[in-house]
């Protein structure tokens, strides 16, 4: 027998080791008190200011639900917050294995909390989403509609009610990573606005207001403003009475992509 054959064992002895540690030795969260502490402090330093002191969520996914659309369980939550959700802002964490199913652990005693319940007429709400807020310009839910802004298809399952109604009310408070507003000025003096989709040391690439794709050397321009902070979304504080905004907050609420 080759030397080689000889080490097959041990090569593929090494490479399970490898994939367990990739996806945490011990496979089960670590929910003693002492654990269930400490994970709770790593939540509040480290978590609570994008999902929300109780799991309400806000910036990030709203935690306080039986069942999470990303992590339907304990392997896949530890997963996600290890190594983050990739084209979205849950970035990787550099923890400990222990430190990281202590955090499993305090996070399912979240989703045992009640979540927070939308209040309005889901079905009026999809009427005015798609004709008075004029939605599907931008947005786009089941692969239809507008690519301006982020995609809904999943809303529901990863932001509150309240941060919902915030968004449409006033767009400004929490901008999504990824969606920077630009304000281009070519050098013939064509001004144009839209979202960053992508930028080098050399070109950059947006999406205008009217949902078309551009693309530009930035020796083409004479301006190129970045607006962190800026949405092209318009509020919606003006345009649908409080009553409208209960039931488009509930309709966004009711999306929650494929269960």
């Amino acid at each position: 027998m080759g030397i080689f054959q000889r080490m097959v064992p041990f090569l593929l002895c090494a490479c399970a080791l490898w994939a367990q540690g990739l996806t945490g030795a011990a496979s089960k969260p670590f929910s003693t008190p002492t654990d269930l502490a400490a994970g709770q402090r790593l939540y509040q330093t480290q978590c609570a200011s994008c999902h929300g002191a109780r799991g309400e969520g806000g910036r990030g996914a709203a935690l306080a639900r039986p069942r999470l659309l990303r992590a339907p369980n304990d392997q896949a939550m530890f997963n996600v917050i290890a190594y983050g959700i990739a084209d979205s802002e849950m970035p990787g964490h550099w923890f400990t294995d222990h430190e990281l199913w202590q955090l499993v652990a305090f996070v399912r005693t979240l989703g045992q909390a009640a979540p927070q319940k939308a209040v309005g007429d889901s079905a009026n709400g999809k009427n005015l989403y798609a004709g008075k807020g004029g939605c599907t310009r931008c947005h786009t839910i089941d692969g239809r509609g507008g690519a301006i802004g982020p995609d809904l298809t999943e809303i529901g399952a990863r932001r509150s009610p309240a941060y919902l109604r915030e968004s449409l009310a006033n767009p400004e408070a929490a901008v999504p990573d990824g969606f920077l507003e630009v304000q281009l000025v070519t050098r013939n003096g064509r001004r144009i606005t839209g979202v960053r989709l992508n930028e080098d040391t050399f070109s950059i690439q947006i999406r205008d207001l009217s949902g078309e794709f551009r693309s530009f050397f930035k020796s083409e321009l004479k301006e190129l403003n970045r607006m962190p902070g800026k949405s092209p979304m318009p509020s919606y504080a003006g345009v649908f009475t409080s009553s409208e905004l209960d039931d488009i907050v509930a309709y966004l609420d009711s999306l929650r992509g494929a269960q």
